[in-house]
């Protein structure tokens, strides 16, 4: 008996609000198809066992560790990576996303490479919570708890959370 299996498949998602296509090996991962097949570098794969944060992009709105899950898994979803989460201004510029700009004004990172995993992860979790409540250190811990970086001590991160639930809360986002 012969058993034909297909080595290459079409995938078609939504990614960062645009329709994409990539033709890729059964095997191969969501993140080095949004790499390798998609051109999005930024998102970037530290561990490749699910266990640094580095690669977590949002899957039909969910944090999703994008090494961990086949690119024909999410065929058909909506995927945003850390390239998706500014937004158009009003000239057709971009501006930043309130966990970007917090980041950035709190120097929350020091080498980058575990930045998009943070960025991705805070901003769903601060988007899925209600802005109008304090939020709380246990929160802020459970926000930056599942990423690792190898750089910081952390500090600069919680206290860029801190900011970006503040300004969400303000409504200036």
């Amino acid at each position: 008996m012969t058993v034909s299996v297909d080595t290459d498949r079409t995938v078609r998602l939504t990614v960062n609000g645009v329709p994409r296509e990539a033709t890729v090996p059964v095997r191969r991962l969501l993140s080095d198809a949004l790499r390798h097949d998609l051109g999005l570098t930024g998102t970037h794969v530290g561990c490749e066992h699910g266990v640094c944060g580095a690669c977590t992009v949002l899957v039909d709105g969910e944090p999703v560790r994008s090494c961990l899950v086949l690119a024909v898994q999410v065929d058909g979803a909506s995927v945003t990576t850390v390239e998706g989460l500014a937004r158009e201004d009003h000239q057709g510029g971009q501006v930043l996303h309130p966990v970007q700009e917090a980041f950035r004004e709190c120097h929350a990172l020091q080498c980058g490479f575990c930045t998009p995993g943070f960025l991705v992860t805070i901003a769903a979790g601060l988007e899925a919570r209600d802005a109008s409540e304090e939020l709380t250190e246990e929160e802020v811990d459970d926000l930056v708890g599942g990423n690792l970086c190898r750089c910081t001590g952390y500090a600069n991160i919680k206290k860029a959370v801190r900011n970006a639930a503040a300004t969400m809360r303000d409504g200036a986002a």
